[in-house]
């Protein structure tokens, strides 16, 4: 693993944990032109896993991470991530995936990636 994409998975790491109590277990980050790719396994904290197994709490779980991570990088991408690619966060979609305790984000830079 470059050492490009070990920074960048630290940051989202970093972020989540700091977010939610507890970060990915493992991320998997790849850079495609001017995006990166990042499939996090092990997302879930104890108390989500038991909300997620209570009428409708999958719901409420996956709406809570997903609107939580979409408004935090939308009002201020975290601190490093832009200096670790090189260019400017446009856009992040996201999305989990809770009876699998799996999340993809893309990141949508303003330029093309230029991988080390």
């Amino acid at each position: 693993m470059s050492k490009m994409i070990q920074d960048f998975n630290d940051i989202i790491r970093k972020l989540r944990k700091n977010l939610f109590g507890k970060g990915p277990e493992r991320i998997h980050t790849v850079f495609v032109d001017n995006m990166a790719i990042s499939t996090l396994y092990g997302n879930l904290t104890f108390t989500e896993r038991f909300i997620v197994g209570e009428k409708d709490g999958r719901d409420m779980v996956h709406a809570a991470r997903t609107r939580m991570i979409q408004n935090v990088y939308s009002t201020n991408p975290p601190e490093g991530l832009e200096e670790v690619v090189g260019a400017k966060l446009v856009h992040l979609f996201s999305d989990i995936k809770v009876e699998e305790d799996l999340a993809v984000s893309v990141f949508i830079f303003d330029k093309k990636i230029a991988i080390e």
